[in-house]
C-alpha cells in the first residue's frame, strides 16, 4: 500500500496559516472556505447571541448562505452526537467555536478542542460526539449546501477497532439540517 498522499507530501494547510487566503464575500476554494470559517469564528458578535442548548437534540441555526454554500451553527450538550455519517456530495469545514468534541473515523479517534478545524471532501465518514461534561458550539460550512447525510452502521467503526459511546445517534429528519 502506497502511503504517499497529498497531505503527507504537502502537509496540512490548516497548520500553515500564512498559506490561507483572506476570506472573500463568496468563497470558491477550500482555503477560502477555511478563511470564511475562521473569520466567523473570530467575530463572536456574529454567532454567540444566537447559541441555544437543547437537552433532547442537537440545536442548529443556519447562519449564512451564499452561492452554493451554507454556514450552520450547532450546539452540543454533553452526550450528544451526530451518529456515523457522511455528507453526500458536499465538502465541508467543521470548526469548534467553544468546548471540545471527539471525532471518530475508520482511521481512529481525534480530540477537537476549541479552535480546531476539520476539512472534508465528499464521502468522508465520521461521527462527532460531545463526550465531555461541558457544552460545545461548532460552525459548519458546506459546499454545495448539504442536502443529504447518509447514516451508516456503527459496525463500520467497530470493525476498525473503534467503539461508539454516543447515546444520541439519531438521523436528522426534515426539515432539520443534516449537519455535522
Amino acid at each position: 500500500m502506497n502511503s504517499d498522499n497529498d497531505l503527507q507530501i504537502a502537509g496540512d494547510i490548516l497548520e500553515v496559516p500564512h498559506l490561507l487566503q483572506p476570506p472573500r464575500e463568496h468563497p470558491a476554494t477550500v482555503a477560502e472556505f477555511v478563511g470564511l470559517a475562521r473569520a466567523i469564528a473570530a467575530d463572536r458578535s456574529q454567532w454567540a447571541h444566537l447559541v441555544r442548548y437543547d437537552a433532547t437534540t442537537r440545536w442548529y441555526h443556519r447562519l449564512r448562505t451564499g452561492p452554493g454554500y451554507e454556514v450552520w451553527l450547532l450546539s452540543w450538550v454533553p452526550g450528544q452526537g451526530s451518529g456515523l455519517h457522511d455528507h453526500g456530495r458536499s465538502s465541508g469545514v467543521l470548526t469548534v467555536l467553544e468546548g471540545a468534541l471527539t471525532e471518530r473515523t475508520e482511521r481512529g479517534t481525534r480530540a477537537l478542542a476549541s479552535g480546531a478545524q476539520r476539512v472534508f471532501a465528499p464521502g468522508y465518514v465520521h461521527e462527532v460526539v460531545n463526550d465531555t461534561l461541558e457544552p460545545a458550539v461548532t460552525l459548519h460550512v458546506y459546499y454545495p449546501g448539504l442536502t443529504e447525510m447518509p447514516m451508516l452502521p456503527q459496525s463500520r467503526l467497530r470493525s476498525a477497532g473503534e467503539t461508539s459511546t454516543s447515546p444520541h445517534c439519531e438521523a436528522p429528519s426534515e426539515p432539520r439540517p443534516v449537519t455535522a
